[in-house]
């Protein structure tokens, strides 16, 4: 933990001003109902709208000269892409973003929008991000993951930083958890700071990859269905950096139902009039879930992004 928290605090200089620091808001409408103080951390207020930009960022940034001019390809559910895309464009480093097929439309012609060149891979995530892989390495390119890379997780972790400097006696800390990138930086960076603060990860039932694989003690395969939280789908390579750091820093998890998340959206869209993504309703699900254990503590829920298209968000709420 100590390596990777100096990694992090160099990481939270190195991506500044291209990823902000974002606001910690308390809800007063949720607080009333959960019967806890609720501070929403709102990653989803980033230019690309999401906390992926802040591993993108750092990465690219840690790039060499030669590898600068060879340019990245990394694969994504998209919003990683996205960061990528534009860490790539502000540094002038060129990029190609792989994605499944089931990518949605919306975060793929983001993708585009940011100036990096798409390529669709008919298969799954894993698929897409195979492909990727090999076609860096026969090029010669850095593959950046979105999850198994220890500046992809340091520039996570600067989320937890801000955290605890913008509330350092939180109780607990409700994060959508997928591969563990996000979960596994912010987690150490809070708990450098305050050990006593509980990490909770959360995930969708139906896509709990790293989940079951922290039950048996070691990465295993695992059924991953489509769910609202696309941003935290996939499955956990076998070696990935995040296993352990999570095993070291997460300290309860939930699991929430497809409309759980979708009630939370809602939840989020009636108290503060924000539209978010079915990752960030993963983490107010949570709350919400186990709001009993934390009446009368002061917990935040992360926010990590709003990359849903209309369509599929009203979809999601209205049922």
């Amino acid at each position: 933990m100590t390596v990777l928290i100096e990694r992090i605090r160099k990481a939270d200089v190195a991506i500044r001003p291209q990823v902000r620091v974002t606001p910690l808001e308390e809800s007063r409408a949720l607080s009333a109902t959960l019967g806890c103080e609720v501070w929403l951390k709102c990653d989803h207020l980033q230019p690309t709208g999401s906390f992926k930009i802040r591993g993108a960022t750092n990465r690219v940034h840690c790039l060499t000269d030669a590898e600068r001019r060879a340019g990245v390809t990394t694969a994504s559910t998209g919003n990683h892409g996205q960061a990528v895309a534009r860490a790539g464009a502000l540094a002038g480093v060129p990029v190609t973003v792989y994605v499944a097929a089931s990518a949605t439309p919306a975060k793929q012609a983001a993708i585009r929008a940011l100036g990096a060149e798409l390529v669709v891979v008919e298969g799954s995530v894993v698929e897409a991000e195979l492909t990727a892989r090999r076609v860096a390495g026969e090029t010669g390119r850095v593959y950046i993951s979105p999850y198994n890379d220890v500046e992809v997780v340091a520039g996570q972790g600067t989320l937890g930083l801000e955290l605890m400097d913008q509330a350092p006696d939180l109780d607990a800390v409700f994060i959508a958890t997928g591969c563990g990138g996000l979960t596994g930086g912010a987690g150490t960076a809070i708990k450098s700071v305050h050990p006593q603060t509980r990490v909770v990860a959360v995930w969708p039932e139906r896509s709990p990859a790293l989940l079951r694989s922290l039950e048996a003690g070691r990465v295993v395969d695992c059924e991953d269905l489509p769910t609202l939280s696309d941003g935290t789908a996939g499955a956990v390579e076998p070696g990935s950096i995040t296993f352990p750091i999570c095993q070291e820093v997460i300290d309860e998890t939930v699991t929430v139902t497809e409309p759980e998340i979708a009630a939370a959206m809602r939840r989020i869209a009636e108290a503060e009039r924000w539209m978010v993504e079915g990752a960030a309703g993963v983490a107010l699900g949570g709350l919400i879930k186990t709001a009993d254990q934390w009446r009368g503590r002061k917990v935040a829920v992360v926010l990590c992004g709003r990359n849903i298209a209309l369509d599929a968000f009203l979809d999601a709420v209205g049922g």
